[in-house]
């Protein structure tokens, strides 16, 4: 069976890849500059060609050479350049440096000649000044050989299944002389967060999760939304392919530790309110979560953004439970950290908001996709804990790939030189 074939730029964990896989397509490459993420991405997607660089250094025909593809014709490119760049002080946009990942997402789009290419962002995008950089965005496009679907669109994950009010920019571009499609309508269902969350068993219960991301238990699943994602239920507009992974087993979901003050704030904070002191909002049952969002970078000190409080536990939410509020199936699983977990988590699309775009993609193609009878093996486990520095050497790519923040020690004791910097850091 030929599936159509999508290209990932700015892959992350794989939010946008998941979701047009699930549409229908088979993802043959994916390019993220973050070997930690190219990690992540490569343990979920064992057959898509993981390519640890920045665009700025590739060209299509070194992605077509890597995923392998010859001649093949590309059905789509999608992906989102990392939004904290972007410059509107030039005359034109493109003419500065910072907004460079934007200008070579649209010359590898124009390497590789997609039938279809996605571009996706902030809501910011459209508002005020940030339009003059849209239109020129749009006008590239079009001198690439793509016409843009316009109106763009801002659209609502929870409009789309995900209960996580989160809003984002889609652009979408068609090879000119080929059918354009439509944006996705809004659906009426709304996923609670109880639908999403309500069934994991609470991570505090487990002494072991003080010490690794994964335990095997049992656990009864009821709701709909959440038997698609624990693999239970049949999802009949999920065509990716099947992969192995226990059931039984709770990932991600390593806990946090609270000071007895903090939990009980939390207890005390009633649900859809914010607690006073901490700022986070705990999640109301029957409504939706708030948009989880990334934290910053390591260049910036690698704080964790503030996770919700659990609707029915003293604690904020785990990886897990994020995950689930953000659409993704129990055997996608992110980094063991928390902290690059949650980034993850917070820098991706929504996989069920990814799948209706790419599925107005595959409409407006004439295909009828069906599912895969191929059942993938997930990656090896060792991917989704190394750190920076053994993720870089995994990936053959320089260890300061990734800006990382400059620590200033006070040296309080005499260091011996055959100390490591780790070992250094440690001390204070």
């Amino acid at each position: 069976m030929n599936r159509p074939i999508g290209i990932d730029l700015f892959a992350g964990a794989g939010g946008m890849s998941l979701g047009f896989e699930q549409a229908g397509f088979d993802i043959v490459a994916a390019v993220e500059i973050d070997p930690i993420h190219c990690a992540t991405h490569e343990y979920n997607f064992p057959d898509a060609a993981t390519i640890c660089a920045s665009v700025i250094d590739l060209s299509g025909n070194e992605i077509r050479r890597r995923a392998n593809l010859g001649n093949k014709d590309v059905d789509v490119v999608f992906g989102g350049a990392p939004c904290q760049g972007f410059s509107l002080m030039g005359k034109r946009v493109f003419d500065d440096p910072r907004n460079q990942l934007v200008f070579h997402y649209v010359r590898i789009v124009q390497e590789l000649n997609p039938k279809y290419c996605v571009f996706e962002n902030v809501k910011g995008l459209t508002l005020g000044k940030h339009a003059q950089f849209l239109d020129e965005l749009i006008a590239a496009l079009g001198a690439a050989g793509y016409d843009v679907l316009t109106p763009y669109q801002v659209l609502n994950a929870a409009d789309y299944g995900v209960p996580q009010d989160r809003r984002r920019l889609f652009l979408v571009g068609t090879r000119k002389g080929l059918k354009s499609p439509n944006y996705p309508e809004p659906q009426n269902n709304r996923i609670t967060v109880q639908d999403a969350i309500g069934d994991l068993p609470n991570a505090d219960n487990f002494d072991l999760l003080n010490h690794t991301d994964s335990v095997s238990c049992e656990w009864e699943t009821t709701s709909l939304y959440a038997r698609k994602l624990r693999g239970f239920d049949r999802d009949p507009d999920d065509y990716s392919y099947l992969r192995k992974f226990s059931v039984d087993l709770l990932t991600c979901s390593s806990r946090t530790e609270h000071a007895d003050s903090s939990r009980s704030r939390f207890e005390a904070t009633l649900p859809g309110k914010t607690e006073s002191i901490s700022r986070f909002r705990k999640l109301e049952p029957n409504g939706i979560c708030n948009t989880l969002r990334a934290g910053t970078d390591s260049a910036k000190g690698a704080h964790t953004s503030p996770r919700p409080i659990h609707p029915f536990f003293a604690r904020v939410i785990t990886v897990r439970e994020a995950a689930r509020l953000h659409s993704y199936p129990d055997w996608f699983r992110l980094h063991s950290t928390k902290w690059h977990g949650c980034r993850q988590i917070g820098n991706s699309v929504p996989p069920l908001l990814a799948r209706a775009v790419a599925s107005e993609i595959i409409k407006a193609q004439a295909i009828k996709p069906s599912k895969p009878k191929k059942v993938l093996d997930l990656g090896e486990a060792r991917l989704l804990s190394l750190d920076m520095s053994n993720a870089a050497t995994y990936f053959s790519v320089p260890r300061d790939t990734i800006a990382q923040r400059t620590r200033k020690i006070l040296v309080t004791e005499e260091i011996s030189p055959e100390k490591s910097k780790e070992e250094v850091y440690a001390l204070y």
